[in-house]
Parts: structure tokens; sequence; C-alpha cells
């Protein structure tokens, strides 16, 4: 049995099943066969090299069963507590099993008794697999060793030794002698790095290895790239599209492309375009270029609003329009003048719409104002949009400040997110010492009209960014949970690790959502208001407001 010694028997609790080693450590069996591994242990011995001993083992991997004779993912991946020197199995090309005239298929399982095992030979009925997971299998004879309990978990195998599937289920009743075996590309369903070991038809050997060598690379380095978009750029108009739901992982994509997609080519560019990220330099920090809205009253009567609208290119502000207007025609002369700002952008920069408001204007729905008369979206779930305040995007100080803030903050992952909860008790003075020592960004419960102290604070320090709900909780103290607490509580799960540069396209995900959620009104982050001052990204110092004649 040298050349098959990687035949296993597993035990855990009173199971008794079947496995087969596909590398120094992991094996495969099913995963009813260690259904009690959370209580007891589970071992592995070869009946071929029984000076090994007995092995602990570890379920690695689970496909997912849930313990009905009818689940799907009834698969396991074991580790073992240490390598043994066995050569793995080798699997044959998926369907094998089912060629014509069928092939004899030999499994080697452990039914009571024969705890060295013995041999049980089937063969696969041809036919699509039953719920899109099985192949029915039924005996050669009606005289040799039937399926039984300790077969599963067994590979069944061709003439030739390699694998072309695992036995999962054995016949109930007495003298009843078909089973079903789990196929390898099933198993490949479960299992992604199965995908690595299996030949498949129409894809060279040399592309699949290269594929799955870069896969791990990827995995090992930590790459960060979207599987569905990697996907998407090594199509061509005949492969099909991605499942609705995307890729999990990098490995699973990896595994749709050796299985689901049928053109050899695409494995190579698949494998090409991975490498390209894998070579590719390191990403630099996010990049904007605004586009500055700046609002201000202009002294001419209650009514009347001064409007300037500059786009920046080149590092240069170039101004697109100013007027005086009342304060009910703003809104569609800031729509044209945005329009118009776009033509002024380098193509392909990130714009970033700024709104430079007075403070007791911050907390304008300029996220909801509608993109044009013709364009209903909102420009917040258009475009990156953040605010900010007019006194703090003129003061030198503070300018200075915060540069050296942001040049400390590079790309690193975000910060702890600063809570100003509703009710609190702490004293401004405090907020001030706690925000002015490294705080990143600092997130309020209500909006500014509720704790206007406490929004002096932090926009008279030098913290680069501040959220706050549009809408919401009074301020007033609470015993118990409320709207200013959970939308803080969600805020921080959202903003943990996510760069303070990043922010404005993270809130611009976070709008859309909600805005496409079934109730809008009702989502946590229908109303995030984010103030994000970064002076970096304005070349000049900015330029009061004059007041043209209208």
């Amino acid at each position: 049995m040298s050349g098959t010694a990687w035949h296993a028997r597993v035990e855990c609790g009173s199971e008794v099943g079947a496995g087969f080693l596909v590398s120094g450590r992991r094996l495969l069996t099913c995963a009813h066969v260690v259904k009690w591994a959370d209580r007891a242990p589970v071992t592995v011995s070869f009946p071929g090299r029984r000076e090994l001993g007995a092995l602990y083992a570890t379920v690695a991997v689970h496909g997912g069963w849930r313990g009905g004779a009818a689940d799907a993912g009834d698969l396991a991946v074991l580790e073992l507590d240490r390598e043994v020197p066995l050569t793995p199995a080798s699997f044959a090309r998926p369907g094998a099993e089912r060629d014509a005239p069928a092939p004899e298929l030999i499994a080697y399982g452990f039914p009571k008794g024969y705890d060295e095992g013995m041999l049980a030979s089937y063969r696969a009925l041809s036919g699509p697999l039953i719920s899109g997971e099985w192949v029915q299998l039924e005996a050669v004879t009606a005289h040799g060793q039937p399926l039984a309990a300790g077969f599963s978990g067994a590979a069944l195998t061709l003439a030739d030794g390699t694998v072309v599937g695992m036995v999962s289920a054995v016949a109930g009743a007495k003298d009843v002698r078909v089973g079903r075996m789990l196929p390898v590309e099933v198993m490949a369903r479960y299992w992604p790095e199965l995908g690595e070991l299996v030949p498949t038809p129409g894809h060279r050997t040399d592309a699949r290895r290269r594929l799955y060598a870069l896969v791990r690379r990827a995995e090992e380095t930590g790459l960060s790239c979207d599987p569905k978009r990697l996907y998407a750029s090594a199509t061509d108009g005949f492969d099909p599209p991605p499942p609705d739901g995307g890729f999990a992982s990098l490995r699973e994509a990896a595994a749709y492309v050796q299985w689901e997609v049928p053109e050899p080519g695409m494995v190579v560019r698949f494998a090409d375009r991975l490498e390209e990220l894998l070579h590719a330099p390191p990403p630099r920090p996010a990049t904007w270029s605004p586009i500055v809205v700046e609002l201000d009253r202009s002294g001419a009567g209650a009514d009347q609003v001064t409007v300037e609208v500059s786009a920046y290119r080149d590092g240069q502000r170039h101004p697109v329009g100013s007027r005086r207007l009342a304060r009910g025609a703003v809104r569609s002369f800031v729509q044209e003048s945005i329009d118009e700002a776009f033509t002024q952008l380098d193509p392909g920069a990130d714009e970033l719409l700024t709104f430079v408001l007075p403070r007791e204007w911050l907390n304008e729905p300029v996220a909801h104002w509608a993109c044009g008369e013709d364009d209903s979206t909102p420009l917040g779930c258009a475009h990156p949009l953040v605010v900010t305040d007019r006194h703090r995007h003129r003061s030198g100080r503070l300018r200075h400040q915060l540069r050296k803030k942001w040049g400390r903050l590079g790309s690193n992952g975000g910060g702890t997110l600063q809570r100003v909860d509703c009710g609190t008790r702490e004293r401004p003075a405090g907020l001030r010492k706690r925000l002015r020592e490294d705080a990143e960004l600092a997130g309020f419960a209500t909006p500014p009209a509720a704790a206007r102290e406490y929004f002096e604070v932090g926009l008279t320090v030098p913290v680069p960014v501040l959220l706050w709900p549009r809408r919401g909780c009074s301020g007033d103290p609470h015993e118990e949970s409320c709207s200013g607490r959970d939308f803080l509580d969600r805020l921080a799960l959202s903003v943990a690790n996510v760069p303070p540069a990043e922010l404005p396209r993270l809130v611009l995900e976070l709008r859309e959502t909600a805005d496409a959620a079934e109730v809008p009104d009702e989502h946590w982050a229908r109303d995030v208001q984010l103030l994000w001052d970064d002076p970096r990204c304005f070349a000049e110092p900015a330029a009061a407001l004059h007041s043209p004649v209208g």
C-alpha cells in the first residue's frame, strides 16, 4: 500500500469514518464524521503506515453542513497536529467517474469490526447531480462489501488510484447497495483550495498552478483588492458574469474562473491581472480635486446671500462664478455653477464638493440638494460631499495646525472616534483638552444647535474630521439608548480602520445606502453631516468673499 497510504481512518467520539490526505498536514472527510469535534478529540490513523500511530487533528474548514441527511456542504478539512511523511492523494479530472462505459470506483472504508479497513466496489450513475450536490452510486455486484457506516469520507478512486470524489452517504436499508458521493468539483465549492490540486479540462496545468501560486502570494502579502472587480477586468465579451453576490475571497474568484469559465484564456488573463496588482506600487493616499462652494450673508439684507464657486486644478484655484442672491435662488445657482466647475477639473480627477459655510449654517442639508433641475439625485449621493466652517477655512492659525495634523496622519488606518454623547456632563474645557491631544475625528450625537458649546470646541481645535446627525436627539440626559447614541455606535463601527483621507468616500457610500433603504428616513446614516478639513487640498490661502453686484 505504499502508493495509497494516504487513506485514513477518522474517529471522533462514537463516530468512525474515513478520510484521505491531500497535503502533508491536511486531509478531507465528511463533516458529519466529526460533528462532535467541539466536545471530543478527532484522531486520525493510516492503516497503510501503522507505525505513525494515532495523530490528533482539528477541523480547519467546515463546508456548512447543518446536520440533516439532505443538507449540503457535508465536507470538513482536518489539520493534523504534525506533518506526515506520506505522498498525498492525486485527483482525476472532474466527471471522470461518469465516463462511458462507467468505470469501477473503489472506496476504502472502516465498517464495524474491520479497523484495518475494507474495500467496496461501486459505479457512478450517469445523469445530473442530485440537487446539484451528489452523484448517485450503485454497487458493481450484489455480493461484495456494501457502503456502510465507516465509509463516510472515503475517497472513491479509479483504477489508476486517482480520486474522483468522496463517499458522503450510505444506504440506510439492509441489502440496498446504493450511496452518494461528493464529486471533486462540488468539494471545491466548499473548499476552494482544492481547485489547485484538481486538473480541469480546458485549462493547462501550468496556467492553473501559476494562478494559485499568485493567489497564495496575494494571501501571504495581504494584498487588498476587490475580487469581483479583478474578475471583471479579466473577462472578455463571452465570459459569464460573476455571481450576484460577488466573491467572498480572491481564492473563491480563482475557483470560479477554474470551474465555471470554460474559455482557457481566462485563467491566464485573471492570473496576469493579479500579477499586475502584486507588482503595482503601493497606493498613494487619497488626493482630491475640490469644487468649493462658499456661502455667507452679504450684509445687503437679511435675505441676501453671497455665493462663490471655485474649482481646483493643478493645485490652483479657478473661480467659476460669484453672485449676491436672495436665499431662495442660491440652490439653482449652486447647481449650475457646480456643473460648470466640473469642466475645470483634470480628467480623471477625484472631485470633492466642499461647502464652506458660516457656523450657524453648518447643519444645512446641502447633501440632500438635487444635482440639478433635470436630475433629482442628491448631491451627497452622487459625489463625495463635505462641509467646513468658514472661520476655520480662513484662519491662518488653524490652517497651520491642521496641516501639521494631516501630515502626521498620512495614509494610516483610522483612529478612535472621540465621542460626544447626548447629555454629556463633560466640561467644554475637558473636551478641548481631549480633542487637542492627537484626536483625529470626533463624533457628536446631536445636531450643533443641541450642543452648541461642544461644537464650538470641536471647531476651534485642530480636529480634522467632525461628524454628526443633522436631525435627532435633543441632547438631554438619557438613562437608556437613544437615536444619538445609536448613531455614534454605528458610526464608530463604520469608520474603524478607515484612513481619514478616505472618509468623504465612505460617507458617500453611507448616504447611498441610506437613500436606497426601504425607509430612507429611518436609516441611521440618512442625515450624517461630515465636516472634513484638509488644508493641503487648497494650495492657496482662501480669499475672503467679496460682495459682487447682483
